[in-house]
């Protein structure tokens, strides 16, 4: 009665599910379009805490921070990971596939012969199967799963007139659903109870699937800022200008013989070119408050998958922006970020809106030690706690930042860095 073919889940991983992207970024922690390593520490915070290095990935106004007596730096890579399985979805499909192998086995082992000599054996194996792939079904009915992961490599070049740094990134997010069929519970059922025995070709009767979408969204773009006088207050003004490429992947199949091997297909693959924008705002209050403003992806765009067995999504490029605050001493720097916009994705998934607070204390002049705290604030994504160090031997000249995140619903972490300032 089951297909041919047993199921080998996608694994959740960005090896598995997102293979294009080992050049570099996903997607970050607070949402935007990056990941690194010292901001996700302090939470996902950076838009007035960012270092002039990293202030491409986060606000490009901050590349004002640094001054012509300052090195050029350059990130080289930044990358990280995030996922969430909050209901064990792929150890579930992984029972399932066990399951249709052993109802597989059951139908392959015996004839007619066996059934007429052994029909309380035969019968037992089949009702026994039954039960188990229908109690499997419901358990996974409903169950969802998602992951990020990006890298990416910045060259920022300080001075006092105009600075600018060049900026490659990518960034990509999985979004796996399985939709289970309450005929197929029943059917399921029925054959457990005694009350039908399955016949060839009632395989074309079950309906459950699952969809697995990904979304790989590469930026090349260089950012370039400057301070303006307004009144007696200094204000930086940043922007970067990118050229954007998206791949979206959309795999649909039956959940009894989905094949993780065929997610990232190409046929399956859409490919869209297009330009977009970064901007940013910042100012420094006093000697310790830096207030800043960012938006990421000014342009919108709806980018459409490919339709598979009937199944099409569409994946949205909106505009992020996020207010930022920070309060910085020689030894301590604190952080607050608060999106003001949605973070959408996919339209099947939900939006989500954040918010983040950290800290950073420098305990010696090579050592800081990070911490922060991470949430949605429409409680559609998982909240996560955040910590990490970083490392500046040879007076500052190399900068190794480690970080790894722990939340509800299953969700980890892990974001590494690696920076030269020359």
């Amino acid at each position: 009665m089951m297909a041919k073919k047993s199921i080998h889940f996608l694994k959740l991983s960005p090896a598995a599910a997102l293979m294009p992207l080992m050049f570099t970024s996903f997607s970050s922690l607070a949402a935007g379009s990056y990941f690194d390593a010292r901001n996700d520490a302090m939470g996902g915070t950076g838009v007035a805490s960012s270092n002039y290095t990293t202030a491409p990935l986060s606000n490009p106004a901050l590349l004002t921070k640094g001054r012509a007596e300052d090195n050029v730096s350059v990130i080289l890579p930044s990358v990280g990971v995030q996922i969430t399985d909050k209901n064990k979805m792929v150890d579930k499909i992984d029972d399932v596939t066990n399951t249709v192998d052993r109802y597989q086995d059951v139908f392959n082992g015996f004839d007619l012969q066996d059934l007429l000599t052994n029909p309380t054996g035969v019968i037992g194996s089949v009702r026994s199967a039954s039960g188990d792939l229908a109690n499997q079904l419901r358990d996974l009915r409903g169950n969802k799963a998602n992951g990020s992961a990006g890298a990416a490599i910045v060259v920022a070049v300080p001075n006092e007139t105009l600075p600018f740094a060049f900026v490659a990134k990518a960034y990509g997010t999985a979004h796996l659903q399985a939709d289970v069929a309450q005929s197929d519970i029943d059917y399921l059922d029925s054959v457990a109870n005694g009350s039908i025995f399955p016949m060839p070709g009632d395989q074309y009767l079950l309906r459950s699937s699952a969809t697995g979408v990904a979304a790989i969204v590469a930026d090349y773009g260089i950012a370039v800022a400057h301070e303006f006088k307004i009144g007696e207050q200094s204000v930086s003004v940043g922007i970067t200008p990118k050229l954007q490429q998206t791949r979206l992947y959309n795999y649909r199949a039956s959940v009894y013989n989905f094949d993780k091997d065929k997610v990232t297909d190409s046929e399956y693959r859409t490919n869209d070119t297009g330009f977009n924008l970064d901007a940013g705002l910042s100012t420094d209050v006093g000697e310790n408050w830096t207030f800043g403003l960012s938006a990421q992806n000014l342009i919108s765009r709806d980018i459409k998958t490919k339709e598979v067995n009937g199944y099409q999504d569409t994946y949205q490029i909106r505009p992020l922006v996020t207010a930022g605050a920070a309060w910085h001493t020689e030894k301590l720097t604190a952080s607050l970020d608060v999106d003001a916009t949605r973070t959408k994705r996919f339209k099947s998934q939900d939006d989500s809106q954040y918010a983040g607070v950290g800290v950073e204390y420098r305990v010696l002049d090579w050592l800081q030690l990070r911490g922060g705290y991470h949430a949605d604030m429409k409680s559609n994504d998982a909240n996560v706690f955040s910590a990490g160090f970083g490392l500046s031997p040879f007076n500052n000249r190399v900068h190794l930042d480690l970080a790894g995140s722990v939340g509800e619903d299953d969700t980890w972490g892990a974001m590494a860095q690696l920076g030269f300032s020359f």
